[in-house]
């Protein structure tokens, strides 16, 4: 953010602040103007849901136990920067592979998991539980404890280009769960009862995720600007619609609660299914505590974009 005009100001002085708290209420009171995030037909409320950093088990090679593969991205895979042609689709991009002299679309799930892309090889780890690995990729990053105790750190690296599709959705489309049950732990607890149906529930979403080993020594998985996020103050947002780096003051409830959560944050992350404008991901931190919150989340929420107080407005 320093590196842009608009922000250069105030991020030069937050670099100068204290951590008492009436200090840096004067800074953003003083030097930020706050926007009300509305929605196209003007409403003000819109979805907040929640998600962490989740722990699995695997080992670094193929056993009877560990047999389900976190893949790298593939050397294949083509990413084309649509702006780079059409100014106005700035920020999106397109991804694909070769066929012939043609473009296609990358593989879906079904055909990765069928073992119809050429992913051989490119396997980082190897994980005990299928579901889990599916959340994970959700997730987009987590903690991988191999078997002698070691723990390793793993991070989003690409994804196949396709739109997410949500399989707790189509449960409730099906008749298989209701709204209230739709949440990470209702989907768990009906794929134990279903085992048969679990593959083709999860290749209705055809996104997938790869991912690359991260160092250890971060303070939290990577968010889309390439630092650690904070648990309950990093923010997955749409980029289309709120600058990432910016603050953003959240105003909802806690999850499966009328209990107020309004705090500040961050805007640090996106996601693959965090689109449109009142919308946000609330990041909960690691473990299963974090897991909880994170799955249940599904809130009405506000927000308000703070802008460094000579922004430069678009004009109407």
């Amino acid at each position: 953010m320093k590196q842009q005009p608009a922000w250069k100001a105030v991020c030069d002085m937050a670099a100068v602040q204290t951590a008492q708290p009436e200090s840096l209420r004067r800074f953003f009171e003083e030097n930020f103007t706050p926007y009300q995030v509305t929605n196209p037909d003007n409403s003000s409320d819109g979805l907040i849901t929640g998600y962490y950093e989740p722990l699995l088990n695997g080992s670094r090679t193929r056993t009877s136990r560990f047999r389900y593969p976190l893949y790298a991205a593939p050397a294949d895979l083509l990413v084309v920067d649509l702006a780079s042609v059409y100014p106005e689709l700035k920020g999106m991009r397109l991804r694909g592979r070769l066929q012939g002299n043609r473009v296609v679309p990358y593989y879906s799930r079904a055909e990765i998991d069928n073992g119809v892309a050429p992913l051989k090889g490119r396997e980082l780890f190897w994980v005990d539980d299928a579901v889990d690995l599916f959340f994970l990729q959700i997730q987009g990053s987590g903690k991988i404890r191999l078997p002698g105790g070691e723990m390793v750190r793993i991070g989003y690296a690409d994804q196949n280009g396709y739109p997410y599709k949500s399989i707790g959705k189509a449960l409730v489309e099906r008749g298989e769960l209701t709204l209230d049950k739709a949440s990470m732990q209702g989907i768990k607890d009906w794929a134990k009862r279903n085992p048969g149906k679990l593959t083709e529930l999860l290749d209705v979403n055809a996104s997938y995720v790869f991912f690359r080993e991260l160092p250890n020594q971060l303070s939290g998985p990577l968010g889309a600007l390439g630092v650690p996020l904070t648990a309950g103050r990093s923010l997955a947002v749409d980029p289309r619609t709120i600058p990432l780096g910016a603050p953003v003051f959240l105003s909802t409830t806690w999850p499966n609660d009328a209990k107020p959560l309004n705090r500040l944050m961050l805007a640090q992350d996106t996601g693959g299914a965090i689109k449109g404008v009142v919308r946000a991901d609330f990041f909960w931190g690691f473990g299963n505590d974090a897991g909880k919150y994170a799955g249940s989340m599904k809130q009405a929420g506000k927000m308000w974009v703070l802008l460094p107080k000579d922004y430069p407005l678009p004009q109407p």
